[in-house]
């Protein structure tokens, strides 16, 4: 073996104090320039094992080297040591999410080499060679928190790349990735290797694995094999993609139907009908040259990021269980993720849906359970109107069909452990049949009837918070299950489970098909694919994906274009001043001064007053009681024995307007101002106090990473209440007490999120080699220009006015 990288001894981690060990006497060693492969069952420590050879934890016991650092000997961490191995070390985690700090993706992929000081002029060269590598070229300027994930494993992995890492550990880094980006990784990790890089690599695909040096397969906590890796395949559940439960053979059993790819429309098979002698055999049979394929497809081709879908045969007899009629969907303008889209599923089938990293297939699902509404089209699920075209758009979901939809559609989500909120896991798959009027024996013999095919009867009693992320995933779609839906729908429902979970999932769907369910799976899995009766594939758009239209990275508007310092502070200036505004010209002056910084900004009057509608409805209901109070002016009309005067009135307004200027210029600052530019022009304003022993570096670093997660929490909320009302909750269509009780449910879950969150941030800080300190570089540099002292001289001019209209008032 080559000269050690990381060498494990002895060494113990627990995360209850002992009670039981994530790891036990471990001993590991790793040489330079190997390429590992980390296999094993869901909660076998594979994870665990990851963080400590990246050094992002420390055991409780045992000794570790890496990169020649001793960072833990004696029980004890050596924090410089530690500090200098992460240098020379990169990390992916699980979940990209966690691991982006910024919203600029350029400026999030520069974060690693700012803080290994590396100079300016290079870091821009490192940028544009790690999004190549990645497949991301093209998409600097564009905001990765509001990417697919998929998208955001691709900007998680090239900020480890601009980081130049002598060794990169990654835990299932292509679990969300199409095939396309999962050959694409692969080849980078290959090109890593070749060029001497350290890889350790978590996965549970077979076919990741054999292609490393050696493989480290891993069994509650224990090292249980460690040899060369070879082309034979790893035995489950260490690895691997088991048969199909309907013993699928070389021949694919699916009908692949494609969305703008013709050529993709093959291999073809005969269909499914539920019942049949083919479920019963497992059997599949091929289709004989103009035998009919199941399913009403049409095509249309249209601009934007269209979903054309090709018609390929006659519809069924049946009346089709799904029907979507020209459907269209964008999340903002300009930026179609769904065109026009035609589509219909008939009653007990099983369908995948497939498609590039972005595409639209979780939006397409989002839509059939009415958790988005189209912007065009109608849709209709089980004679359900989930939407209905008027002409001038798409009319959502009434009220009172929600209650109907939810007992006929059940829906798991890209990240099921979100839907998880009560105290047990017995309790969480209660939820739904209770919501559906179950209670009693009947209650709680659906739960165990539920749990038990799944195995996950001995985790009833359990805390599902306390659960391995596979537990979690495996338990959020038992309470799906459980509501025994004649539609359901599920967001990749194997990503991230062993090959044992994973075997349950897919006898679970051939079940379902035998029990006449329809079953729609979004998956990036071609074998997972198998097991539908037909194969969607939306569009082929690597153009679109992967090089972004100039038009999507328009150039910076004019407050966007401004050096933060300067805009903070003047900002601030007015936000201050708008509370000495007293008289009508004032109020119509700041009003207009503020629509003209709105305009120059770019970011749209609707937007920005729907970022900020539930802060403005608070100020102005509390605005609003000073008409209650002030009793000076010339009455106006009586509340029972209260006056109404004109100056309450006057007063009022005065309040709501000062408050509403305050509010949408702080919105208008925080959205042409990522937090990274922030943290620069806060730490820049408070260096002075450094000099006095003040660690303005990290309070500037605290209120940017604050920034940037509150978006991440709010999603976090809405996918809670998203994830209540798919299981029939009253936080969606009960009364307003009941709405109001159910929203109270969703603080613990939000708050175990809120921790998660902060948890996996330090950890992101740390794989990123965040330390503080006068040795950061930047790659954003702060100059004040011309356009900078333009805004100061309005600004100026403004307040003048403001002191004006005082006088003259």
């Amino acid at each position: 073996m080559t000269s050690p990288i990381a060498v494990l001894h002895d060494v113990r981690f627990s995360y209850d104090n002992g009670d039981t060990w994530a790891l036990d006497d471990v001993d590991l060693t790793i040489g330079a320039g190997e390429r590992v492969a980390i296999v094993g069952a869901n909660g076998s420590g594979k994870s665990t094992l990851g963080r400590l050879i990246a050094g992002l934890a420390a055991p409780d016991s045992g000794t570790i080297d890496l990169l020649d650092e001793p960072v833990f000997r004696d029980g004890r961490a050596n924090a410089s040591a530690y500090r200098a191995a992460r240098h020379g070390i990169g990390a992916v985690f699980q979940n990209p999410e966690d691991q982006i700090v910024t919203t600029v993706t350029e400026d999030d992929v520069a974060f690693g080499p700012e803080n290994l000081g590396v100079p300016r002029e290079r870091i821009g060269e490192r940028i544009g060679t790690a999004l190549r590598r990645v497949g991301m070229d093209g998409f600097e300027a564009n905001d990765p928190t509001r990417m697919s994930g998929g998208q955001q494993q691709r900007v998680a992995i090239a900020g480890m790349l601009a980081m130049r890492p002598r060794m990169l550990v990654l835990d299932e880094p292509t679990a969300m990735l199409d095939e396309s980006g999962r050959e694409e990784i692969m080849r980078v990790l290959g090109e890593l290797h070749d060029h001497g890089v350290t890889i350790v690599h978590i996965t549970h695909a077979e076919d990741e694995a054999v292609l490393a040096d050696r493989v480290i397969r891993m069994d509650h906590g224990h090292i249980v094999g460690d040899g060369v890796s070879g082309a034979a395949p790893l035995s489950p559940p260490y690895g691997g993609q088991l048969p199909s439960p309907r013993g699928a053979t070389a021949q694919p059993s699916s009908t692949f139907h494609t969305i703008g790819s013709p050529e993709l429309a093959s291999p073809q098979s005969t269909p499914h009908t539920p019942g049949s002698s083919e479920s019963q055999s497992g059997q599949s049979t091929s289709n004989t040259p103009g035998s009919p394929l199941r399913g009403e497809l049409s095509a249309q081709q249209t601009e934007g990021r269209s979903c054309p879908i090709t018609s390929t045969s006659e519809s069924p007899t049946s009346s089709p269980i799904i029907s979507l009629s020209h459907v269209s969907f964008s999340y903002a303008k300009n930026t179609p993720v769904l065109t026009d889209v035609n589509l219909t599923i008939e009653p007990g089938e099983t369908v995948a849906i497939m498609g590039h990293n972005g595409c639209g297939k979780s939006t397409l699902t989002r839509l059939l359970c009415a958790l988005e509404a189209p912007n065009r089209g109608s849709i209709t699920v089980d004679g359900i109107p989930v939407a209905r075209d008027t002409g001038r758009g798409a009319k959502p979901l009434r009220r009172r069909d929600r209650k109907r939809l939810r007992a006929t559609i059940g829906y798991v989500m890209q990240h099921p452990e979100r839907q998880l909120f009560a105290e047990t896991v017995a309790e969480d798959v209660a939820f739904g049949p209770r919501n559906l009027g179950l209670d009693g024996s009947e209650l709680d013999e659906r739960v165990s009837q539920t749990l038990k095919p799944l195995g996950l009867s001995h985790l009833a009693g359990r805390s599902p918070f306390d659960l391995s992320g596979g537990q979690q995933r495996m338990v959020a779609i038992a309470g799906i299950l459980a509501c025994r839906p004649k539609i359901l729908v599920m967001d990749e429902p194997t990503s991230s489970l062993d090959a044992t979970a994973t075997q349950r999932i897919h006898t679970l769907i051939d079940d379902l098909r035998t029990q006449g369910v329809t079953v729609i799976i979004v998956t990036h899995d071609r074998a997972e694919a198998e097991l539908a009766d037909r194969v969607i594939t939306l569009g082929d758009h690597a153009d679109d994906d992967h090089r972004p239209a100039e038009s999507r990275q328009p150039r910076p508007s004019f407050i966007a274009a401004l050096d933060p310092r300067v805009k903070m502070v003047l900002f601030l200036i007015m936000m201050f001043t708008a509370f000495a505004i007293g008289t009508p010209m004032q109020l119509a002056v700041a009003a207009l001064t503020v629509a003209l910084i709105l305009a120059a900004s770019r970011l749209g009057p609707v937007s920005v007053l729907h970022s900020v509608r539930m802060l403005l409805a608070l100020f102005v209901v509390m605005s609003a009681l000073n008409v209650f109070f002030v009793r000076t002016g010339t009455p106006l009309a009586h509340i029972g024995p209260i006056p109404i005067t004109d100056d309450g009135l006057w007063t009022a307004l005065v309040y709501a307007g000062r408050l509403a200027l305050v509010v949408i210029l702080g919105a208008i600052m925080l959205g042409t101002t990522t937090p990274v530019r922030l943290t620069d022009a806060f730490g820049s304003l408070l260096s002075p106090l450094s000099r006095i022993g003040v660690h303005t570096g990290e309070i500037a670093l605290t209120m940017s990473l604050a920034l940037r997660f509150i978006p991440t929490l709010t999603q976090e909320t809405r996918d809670v209440i998203d994830a209540q009302s798919a299981r029939g909750g009253s936080i969606e269509s009960g009364t307003p007490m009941q709405r109001l009780q159910a929203l109270t449910a969703i603080i613990v879950p939000v708050f175990a999120g809120a921790l998660r969150h902060a948890d996996n941030l330090g950890l992101a800080l740390d794989a990123r080699s965040y330390e503080g300190g006068a040795h950061r570089t930047h790659y954003r540099m702060m100059r004040v220009g011309g356009r900078d002292i333009a805004f100061a001289g309005m600004v100026v001019v403004y307040l003048a006015a403001l002191i004006a209209l005082a006088f003259i008032a």
